[in-house]
């Protein structure tokens, strides 16, 4: 089995290639972001263990291109920040796994196997709804062929909203799905990120998309007519 290893801790990264090469792996190793990246889009590898704070270009940017350029093959993000955070984001863009500094090396060569046997996972289906697309593998938003760039919140929330397209969505059900229902502060949050929103996917075009249902919620329609 064939394995990358982009880490720049050199101590770290001969250790773990040896104990990699022990247990069967061939094992390639990239000190940076940018050779990691050219090395994961040439060759084709069991599995890649990504570090996250990586010089030239971060394994958070790595990981985004690699599944932009449909490489599907397992991610396990490795790390000396813990945070709930640095994981969440990890998992949304992409990654299978996630360990963090320090670690012990039995344990995270069962993760590898494990993530080896299971394979690369099929490419998630892509979100239509009328004009619009959504990758939720790469997080790639289009209208009519446009990409448009959204926030992290502003993607959850239309997310959201094409997954439920022609049904109205209270402003409750957005809060309990784009944020929780234990989310601390007042409803009008939603109002606010729909109106990010519809500037980014309805204001620059002919249609607009979102429609407010007055005293119900809002509405992604996908065969709203063109305005006059």
């Amino acid at each position: 089995m064939r394995l990358l290893l982009v880490e720049d801790e050199r101590p770290l990264a001969a250790a773990l290639g040896d104990a990699l090469r022990e247990s069967g792996w061939v094992v390639d190793h990239a000190e940076d972001g940018v050779s990691g990246l050219k090395l994961g889009l040439a060759s084709q590898y069991d599995v890649l263990v990504l570090d996250i704070m990586l010089p030239g270009m971060n394994g958070y940017d790595v990981l985004k291109h690699l599944r932009a350029h449909k490489v599907w093959t397992p991610v396990l993000m490795l790390t000396a920040k813990d945070g709930e955070f640095d994981q969440t984001d990890a998992f949304e863009l992409g990654a299978d796994d996630y360990v963090t500094k320090p670690f012990s090396t039995p344990v995270l060569l069962a993760r590898l196997q494990a993530l080896a046997r299971r394979g690369a996972p099929e490419r998630p289906v892509a979100l239509t709804a009328g004009p619009l697309s959504l990758d939720p593998t790469t997080r790639r938003v289009t209208r009519a062929g446009q990409e448009v760039q959204l926030t992290a919140r502003e993607y959850a929330l239309l997310h959201h909203l094409m997954r439920k397209a022609g049904l109205v969505q209270s402003k409750a059900e957005i809060l309990e799905n784009v944020w929780d229902s234990d989310y601390p502060g007042a409803d009008n949050v939603v109002e606010v990120y729909i109106g990010y929103l519809r500037r980014k996917i309805d204001a620059p075009f002919d249609t607009k998309v979102i429609e407010t249902v007055r005293g119900l919620g809002y509405r992604l329609n996908p065969e709203a007519a063109p305005e006059a």
